[in-house]
């Protein structure tokens, strides 16, 4: 069999370069190309990005671009609920086994209580007709702002956080009768003070009405406020029902921890939600708030 003949110009023409194209050649992807007889994309994209230069995926595992959605998310999600039950179940053993966490706990209030206006005040944001109309009209607000973009089910946070809200007795009061923990010496004497009914209503009234609207402020600086003005009236609520005397500092910290588990697995609820939604509706918003 004898060898196709090499055309003379190719003979000894060693160059450092790429191989160019010879005329006459059938090439796939040339119409739309980027130049005649460039093997490129058809569309114009860019070649495939070299594994070594795409960005690492959130557990450092490179070449993954984007990184995979919702594995972070859920374990973030999942770590603050379980620690939370956890620190609630070390705080409920002890109340309830009166053990060194306890006399510590009655240590630490006998040298913070001092009863005065401003810590009953203070202790009264977390009452029921203070804290639930707060929430009302978060849940209002945000509601009327996705009914009015066309958002689907514009209802769905808002019913989600009453309810939410409605749960809070029904899992405080069982514990309280359970417990049976006495009170402080400024008070009554009475039992069921642990966990704090306040605080649990506060955490929950408070952080369901800044996720309500979160999604609403479109400055950095508004929702950095809403989270702030939300951690300093639990803060507030916490350190006046410890300060007036009513609760024990662990019967507060002890509602923290449920309230935490609540609004993490509202906050998770309210994020998956708002995917799904935007996935299926277009998002017809206007105008900053």
């Amino acid at each position: 069999m004898r060898d196709t003949p090499r055309p003379q110009g190719t003979v000894g023409d060693i160059r450092p370069g790429p191989p160019q194209l010879r005329p006459g050649r059938a090439l796939a992807h040339t119409t739309g190309a980027s130049g005649s007889g460039s093997p490129h994309r058809s569309d114009g994209r860019p070649p495939q990005t070299p594994r070594g230069a795409r960005r690492s995926d959130p557990f450092g595992r490179p070449g993954t671009t984007p990184p995979v959605p919702g594995r972070p998310t859920f374990f973030s999600l999942l770590a603050l609920p379980v620690l939370g039950v956890v620190v609630f179940a070390l705080i409920t053993w002890q109340v309830v086994a009166d053990g060194p966490l306890t006399r510590l706990d009655e240590r630490l209030s006998g040298a913070l209580v001092r009863p005065d206006r401003a810590s009953e005040l203070l202790a009264d944001l977390g009452n029921v007709p203070v804290a639930v109309p707060v929430l009302a009209a978060a849940a209002g607000y945000a509601a009327w702002r996705a009914r009015a973009t066309g958002t689907d089910r514009w209802w769905r946070p808002a019913v989600a956080a009453a309810a939410l809200m409605a749960l809070v007795p029904a899992v405080v009061v069982p514990v309280k009768e359970l417990v049976g923990r006495t009170g402080t010496p400024a008070v009554p004497p009475g039992t069921g003070y642990f966990p704090s009914g306040h605080a649990a209503t506060a955490a929950v009234a408070y952080g369901c009405a800044a996720l309500l609207l979160l999604p609403w402020l479109r400055r950095a600086a508004a929702r950095r406020t809403a989270l702030l003005l939300c951690a300093a009236l639990n803060l507030g609520v916490g350190f006046g029902l410890v300060r007036r005397g009513y609760h024990w500092p662990l019967d507060v910290l002890a509602s923290w921890c449920l309230g935490a588990v609540l609004l993490t697995l509202f906050a998770g609820w309210v994020s998956r939600s708002s995917r799904r939604t935007s996935a299926g509706t277009p998002s017809r918003r206007t105008g900053p708030s």
